[in-house]
């Protein structure tokens, strides 16, 4: 694997890539959120976007399911590649990528309906089960990958708002790995949860991307540090540098990363 940096650097890998963004550009309206980022994401690790609030991490890693597209003013450029296809190919199915490529965001969103329906909803609507037991069957292997499944097994009929934060978002996970995606995207999950919360979707990511890919946005330094092991680091929309964690972290190239990973920054 290459990844570019906007300093030209390069940084060899053997590690298969399954999504790439290439010289992609963000507007909302007339301002520019992202400015010419390309970066390799590799497949069945965890990568994380580090960088200050306001910096364009979370509005490039919408990019990789086309949220963007849901914001009127916002206009996407460039091209992003998944399994070799551009995604903003105009005949692609959107709905269909989004089965692909889940998305957890940072509060946790569960539907007004039952545990059970929560995470049979996506199933359901892209027919993926031909019966009432295959549909179970797919309910109970998700949460189960989630972790939540022993915590819920007797209450699936109650309502998914009735869990607690952590257990809400560990439902909100299911509910994206019941369409059997190959990445999940994560828009820092854990920043409303307790320590305790946060440890248990940290180590369920850990145990995920030996199924999935994935590519998570957090402010925290620290859990960059223990969950990923790929970084992007972003600066007022400008990729800045990227690479293996361990590296970025205890020896970082440029002047700016190590400014953010001290805490001068962000």
């Amino acid at each position: 694997m290459i990844i570019e940096t906007k300093t030209s650097q390069a940084i060899q890998s053997n590690m298969p890539t399954i999504m790439t963004a290439n010289n992609v550009d963000v507007f909302y309206g007339k301002k520019q959120a992202i400015c010419n980022v390309s970066l390799n994401i590799p497949e069945n690790q965890i990568t994380a976007l580090i960088g200050p609030s306001g910096c364009g991490k979370s509005t490039f890693l919408r990019c990789f399911n086309r949220m963007n597209d849901t914001i009127n003013i916002c206009r996407v450029s460039g091209e992003i590649k998944f399994s070799g296809q551009n995604i903003y190919d105009p005949k692609v199915d959107v709905v269909a990528l989004r089965s692909r490529i889940g998305m957890v965001f940072q509060k946790a969103n569960p539907f007004p309906k039952s545990i059970f329906e929560n995470v049979a909803y996506g199933p359901r609507i892209h027919g993926l089960a031909e019966s009432k037991d295959e549909l179970e069957s797919i309910v109970i292997r998700s949460l189960k990958r989630a972790g939540l499944y022993d915590e819920v097994s007797d209450r699936l009929s109650e309502p998914g708002t009735s869990l607690s934060g952590g257990q809400q978002q560990r439902l909100c996970i299911a509910r994206a790995i019941a369409v059997d995606p190959q990445v999940i995207l994560m828009d820092e999950p854990c920043s409303a949860l307790d320590p305790i919360a946060t440890a248990i979707i940290e180590d369920l990511m850990e145990t995920m991307k030996e199924k999935y890919t994935i590519v998570i946005v957090t402010h925290s330094m620290q859990q960059a540090a223990r969950v990923s092991q790929q970084t992007a680091f972003f600066h007022l929309g400008e990729l800045v540098e990227s690479g293996d964690t361990q590296a970025i972290f205890t020896n970082p190239i440029q002047e700016r990363t190590q400014n953010c990973i001290s805490g001068r920054i962000g």
